[in-house]
C-alpha cells in the first residue's frame, strides 16, 4: 500500500514539473511597460476646425383663391375633393424638404357659408389638398382675411392645426401672435412672418390685432429681429404690390430692401395675382438675400391669361457649421411654371405651362428671368 502511495505521489511531481516547464513566464513589470509603450493606441483630438454642412430645398406657390367656380368643380355630391386638380403638380410640390403656399382665401368650412368674390369663404378640404400635395406651411395675413369675420378665422385656424399645418400671419389671441411659427429641416431652422398691406377697408375688431399682421416697418424690424434670434433662416411672406401689375413698383422694392437690411432671408411677394420676376438682394451685412416679388396664382378662378399662370418656386439652402459660427447660403433659384384652366366649373384643370402653350411658356421664363439671367426651369 505505501509503496502504491509512494508511486501515485511521484506521478503528481512528475506532472506538475511538465506542467511548469510549458507554463510562459509571467512578464515582469518591466517587460510589460515595454509591451504597453510599444502598442498603438488611437487618440481621440478635438479638431482645431469643425465643419459641418446640412443642405435643405423649399419650394413655394402663390395665391390660392378658391372662386366659386373652383368649390363647385371640387363638389361632388355634397363632397369636396380639390385633390385632383392638383395632381398633376403635386410632384413638384412634394419633392422639397419645405413647401409653402398662401391660404388666401380662409377656410371657414361650409356651416359659415360658402362664398367668392368680393367676399371669400372656403371648403376645410382646400387644406386638406394643400397638406396632401406636400404643402408644410400657409400664410394667411392677405387683404381677404377679415371677408367673413372672426368665425371663419376661427375655423380656418383650428382646421389648419387639426391637420397639423404650420400657419403664420393671422392668430386667435396675443399669445398665440407672439409666438413666431418655427420648422426644422435636416438640421436646419425655418421662421415664418407674413403681413397685409390692407383688409380691403375691413377694420380689425377692436382688441384683436392679433387677426391680422399689417404691413408695419417699425413692426417688422422688431419681429424680424426675434425670428433671427431664434432660427436660422427668415422666411417673410409680403401681401403687396399693384394687382395684375407685371413688375414690382417702387414701395414693393424698398419694403424687400428693408426687410432683407433687417435679416429677412426669403421674401416671397403675393397680392398682384400674376407673375412678378425675382431678383437678389445684396444686404447690408453682407448675405444674399433672394426676393420673389409675386408668385402669381396657384389654385384660383380669376380669368384672363396672365391670371391663370403661375410659378412653384425652388431654392436650396446651405447651412456651414464652423467651431466659432454658422453661415446661410441660398442658391439654385429656378421654376416650375403652372396654368390654370377655369373657363366654368365643369371644366377646371391645373397642369404645367409647357403642356398648355409652348410659346406662352417661353415668354412667362423670359419675364420671370429678367433680373436673374441664369434662372433655372424645372419641368
Amino acid at each position: 500500500m505505501n509503496i502504491h502511495k509512494n508511486r501515485v505521489f511521484s506521478i503528481v511531481i512528475i506532472i506538475m514539473i511538465l506542467l511548469a516547464g510549458c507554463a510562459k513566464a509571467a512578464p515582469s513589470d518591466e517587460n510589460r511597460s515595454l509591451s504597453l509603450e510599444a502598442r498603438q493606441f488611437p487618440i481621440a483630438i478635438m479638431p482645431e476646425k469643425l465643419s459641418l454642412k446640412h443642405t435643405a430645398s423649399l419650394s413655394a406657390v402663390g395665391d390660392v383663391l378658391i372662386h366659386d367656380r373652383v368649390y363647385h368643380a371640387a363638389e361632388v355630391n355634397g363632397v369636396f375633393d380639390f385633390n385632383p386638380m392638383i395632381e398633376k403638380v403635386t410632384p413638384f410640390l412634394e419633392r422639397a424638404d419645405l413647401t409653402i403656399a398662401n391660404s388666401e382665401s380662409m377656410i371657414g368650412g361650409s356651416e359659415v357659408g360658402l362664398s367668392s368674390y368680393p367676399s371669400f369663404n372656403s371648403p376645410y378640404e382646400v387644406g386638406d389638398a394643400l397638406k396632401n400635395s406636400g404643402v408644410d406651411v400657409v400664410t394667411l395675413a392677405n387683404n381677404h382675411t377679415l371677408d367673413r369675420g372672426l368665425p371663419a378665422i376661427e375655423n380656418a385656424i383650428s382646421y389648419w392645426d387639426k391637420i397639423g399645418m404650420v400657419h403664420t400671419g393671422s392668430s386667435l389671441s396675443s399669445n398665440e401672435h407672439s409666438k413666431i411659427s418655427l420648422i426644422t429641416k435636416n438640421e436646419i431652422r425655418f421662421s415664418f412672418l407674413s403681413y397685409t398691406y390692407g383688409t380691403n377697408g375691413i377694420p380689425t375688431p377692436a382688441g384683436k390685432d392679433h387677426l391680422v399682421n399689417r404691413i408695419d416697418p417699425l413692426i417688422i424690424q422688431e419681429d424680424l429681429k426675434l425670428a433671427r434670434e431664434i432660427s436660422d433662416v427668415v422666411v417673410l411672406s409680403l401681401h403687396f404690390g399693384q394687382e395684375y401689375e407685371k413688375m414690382p413698383n417702387a414701395d414693393q422694392i424698398a419694403l424687400a430692401r428693408f426687410s432683407a437690411d433687417n435679416g429677412a432671408d426669403i421674401i416671397l411677394g403675393h397680392h398682384p395675382h400674376v407673375l412678378q420676376p425675382p431678383a437678389w438682394i445684396d444686404a447690408i451685412d453682407g448675405r444674399k438675400v433672394f426676393v420673389v416679388y409675386s408668385l402669381g396664382n396657384f389654385l384660383s378662378g380669376q380669368d384672363g391669361i396672365d391670371r391663370q399662370i403661375g410659378a412653384i418656386l425652388h431654392l436650396d439652402i446651405t447651412k456651414n457649421v464652423t467651431t466659432n459660427s454658422s453661415t446661410i447660403t441660398l442658391q439654385n433659384p429656378a421654376f416650375t411654371t403652372t396654368f390654370v384652366k377655369s373657363a366654368d366649373s365643369k371644366d377646371y384643370e391645373m397642369d404645367l405651362l409647357k403642356n398648355v402653350d409652348s410659346n406662352l411658356n417661353a415668354l412667362t421664363k423670359e419675364h420671370l428671368s429678367t433680373w436673374i439671367k441664369d434662372l433655372e426651369f424645372i419641368e
